[in-house]
């Protein structure tokens, strides 16, 4: 397991920084911190890999169904967890993003040390208990700025995972990744 510390005061992504379009939010993740509060102090972990789906025309965003009980988190405005149970066992973490009312979010797939999105949540503990509710430190799970800047020529832009009964929509190019070793801090 490899657990990135911090030496300096990170910020915490503010739910503004969510508040703008999936397609520009999800490729910035990458090299953030996504944050876990544990008993004996904080974790950060270098996000990795992450899929954006992009409201209800994207045929592989579960919006595209229209508005129910388990997408209506998804039209809330950005900056609270999207977290639902696939196969019965595994729990996907997403951040809302966008607007109110326009259903986005971002799916984490990976972060430094765990990939696969169902793997990563299994090992660290996440579940639907933070559903919902904002991406804060009183949540005990949150984003913050790493200080990490990846160049856009270095982030690898891919179809998405699993999701080929989207049609077209299937092989948009809406999964970044970011292949390199660990991402290098910025200088500011």
């Amino acid at each position: 397991m490899s657990i990135i510390t911090c030496f300096s005061m990170s910020t915490i992504l503010s739910k503004e920084w969510f508040q703008r379009p999936v397609l520009k939010v999800a490729p910035e993740l990458l090299g953030q911190y996504l944050v876990l509060a544990r008993e004996d102090g904080v974790e950060r972990y270098c996000i990795t890999e992450v899929e954006a789906y992009d409201g209800q025309n994207d045929l592989a965003c579960h919006a595209s169904k229209g508005r129910t009980a388990r997408t209506e988190v998804m039209y809330r405005e950005g900056g609270v967890f999207y977290v639902y149970l696939v196969y019965g066992m595994y729990h996907m973490l997403n951040i809302v993003t966008g607007e109110r009312g326009y259903p986005s979010a971002v799916l984490i797939r990976g972060v430094e040390g765990f990939n696969g999105p169902g793997k990563l949540t299994r090992d660290l503990g996440i579940d639907r208990s933070i559903h919902g509710l904002p991406s804060i430190p009183d949540t005990g799970v949150w984003f913050e700025d790493s200080g990490i800047i990846i160049p856009e020529n270095k982030i690898e832009k891919t179809p998405r995972i699993g999701v080929a009964y989207a049609g077209d929509w299937a092989d948009k190019p809406y999964r970044f990744v970011y292949p390199g070793n660990k991402p290098e801090r910025s200088s500011s």
